[in-house]
């Protein structure tokens, strides 16, 4: 339970009416918003450098190690698979076995589109009149911010508000070793070809990058602790991961690293042991990627001095996005039960900068958002899973539609259909409101994102199995859902068209 409190500040007038901790996506957003509104806004940023040497520019996690060389990625190994599906189509690509990708050409591809987001963004920020302070931020008073800037300088700013949305940074393990794996923050940048890697965790980041590396003719291995992609429905994590097997990741289970040795021959001696037989392994690998989870960046920001209440190394704030100490908000990822999701941590800053200045009261809705895990069979979802639906409503009052489908594009190049999956949980009595929707198959986001807008509308599945479907597609296959678990029917389609 959070307690109230204002800290004193030492003067009654401020340099800015805003101060940003954290030029990522939600920082930025908030930034530009209170502007737009106003207000006189600076904006912090400081990126420390991993123990790999890695740092980037303005724009966050997102743009620079994130989502969007993430997805830049995924496509490069998609174009790739898509090189042998073009062939069964008619398309001759002479020697097309022996067709490889250049790693340096890719990263070096990557990195430059990432380089041109980070310009844009320092001219965004001038061109708005945002002041942008290339330095660590942490808190003197509540109102006011001592600056270490990046030419070792120090610099003292205070505003009448300030947010923090300084997001997180990846967690390494506590072991022997453990300096010498790398993380997501640096694969993007990565001079050299990762080879055959070992990614230990198994939550979308280390799924995406083991689909990813496979997708690329990279040897990609996943260690797992207990459960594929804890927090969302289990029976989709687990077909997730029975898809990406059958594009060649392999997997452990139950087991986890006890200590990384180089070794004579520059790779990585792996010793692990399994947590329910006790059994131990080891292998060598060529990479060695940590993806066992995040941190929130509070350790720099001296927040005792406000006394503001954390709570898993992530800043507590109420509805408004507003901590214990009144004057002080935080966004994003660096706030405690939030969904880690970049739109989500854009569109609450905006709203915050709007109720700040621009006498909005809108609250943020955290209720079904949508997000998508970009395996090489990707999964998206809105809404409830089907544990979770079961465990509020009672299996006695929740109905499950479910199929399999063939896409249309994978028949031709005979192309594995075997995890193509749509599944609806809704109520079970009246019109039956959706509670949760779940997609396993080709381009799973770009087909989630407008059912999301329904399940927020209040999409129940009489409006469903009532909506026409564009044939052919696989986003049609949700209206053609009327199989229940609950039947024990077949859920395989016989035809595609009837």
């Amino acid at each position: 339970m959070m307690t109230q409190t204002q800290a004193a500040a030492p003067a009654t007038k401020y340099g800015y009416d805003l101060i940003v901790i954290g030029g990522g996506s939600g920082g930025l957003a908030c930034a530009k918003e209170a502007v737009v509104n106003g207000a006189k806004v600076a904006c912090l940023d400081f990126v420390k450098p991993t123990p790999h040497g890695s740092k980037w520019g303005l724009g966050g996690t997102c743009v620079n190690v994130g989502c969007v060389p993430k997805k830049l990625m995924h496509q490069a190994s998609l174009l790739g698979e898509a090189l042998y599906d073009a062939q069964a189509y008619g398309w001759e690509i002479p020697d097309a076995e022996n067709i490889k990708p250049d790693w340096g050409k890719l990263v070096q591809s990557v990195q430059n589109h990432i380089k041109s987001i980070n310009w844009v963004t320092r001219v965004d920020l001038r061109d708005k009149k945002i002041e942008y302070l290339n330095g660590l931020g942490s808190f003197r008073d509540s109102h006011t911010i001592l600056v270490k800037m990046k030419n070792d300088t120090e610099r003292t700013v205070s505003a009448r508000n300030i947010v923090i949305a300084v997001g997180g940074r990846p967690r390494y393990p506590d072991i022997p070793g453990a300096e010498l794996g790398i993380t997501s923050d640096d694969l993007f940048s990565l001079d050299k070809p990762p080879g055959r890697t070992l990614i230990v965790g198994a939550g979308y980041i280390g799924l995406e990058c083991a689909g990813f590396l496979r997708g690329l003719g990279y040897d990609a291995t996943v260690m797992v602790r207990s459960i594929i992609l804890r927090g969302f429905d289990q029976q989709m994590a687990n077909m997730v991961a029975d898809s990406m097997v059958e594009h060649g990741v392999k997997f452990i289970h139950k087991t986890i690293p006890k200590s990384v040795e180089k070794t004579l021959h520059n790779t990585y001696l792996v010793k692990y042991i399994n947590i329910e037989t006790e059994e131990e392994g080891c292998d060598e690998y060529d990479t060695v990627m940590w993806a066992i989870g995040r941190k929130g960046l509070v350790e720099d920001l001296n927040l005792t001095s406000i006394g503001i209440e954390l709570k898993n190394d992530k800043i507590l704030v109420n509805d408004a996005e507003q901590t214990n100490v009144s004057n002080v908000y935080a966004v994003g990822d660096i706030t405690y039960g939030r969904p880690e999701l970049t739109p989500v941590a854009i569109h609450a800053g905006r709203l915050l900068a709007r109720r700040l200045f621009g006498n909005s009261t809108q609250l943020m809705d955290y209720c079904n958002v949508a997000t998508t895990v970009f395996s090489p069979l990707e999964y998206a979802c809105v809404g409830m899973s089907e544990e979770d639906a079961a465990q509020e409503y009672g299996e006695d009052n929740i109905e499950v539609f479910h199929g399999f489908y063939k896409p249309t594009e994978f028949f031709i190049p005979q192309k594995s259909v075997r995890y193509c999956y749509v599944k609806a949980v809704a109520e079970r009595s009246g019109d039956q409101r959706v509670l949760g929707l779940h997609y396993l198959g080709p381009v799973a986001g770009e087909v989630i994102q407008g059912f999301a807008a329904a399940v927020k509308c209040g999409l129940t599945m009489k409006i469903l199995m009532n909506t026409v479907g564009i044939h052919p597609t696989t986003a049609e296959e949700f209206t053609r859902l009327n199989i229940t678990k609950r039947s024990g029917a077949d859920p395989t389609p016989a035809s595609c068209c009837s």
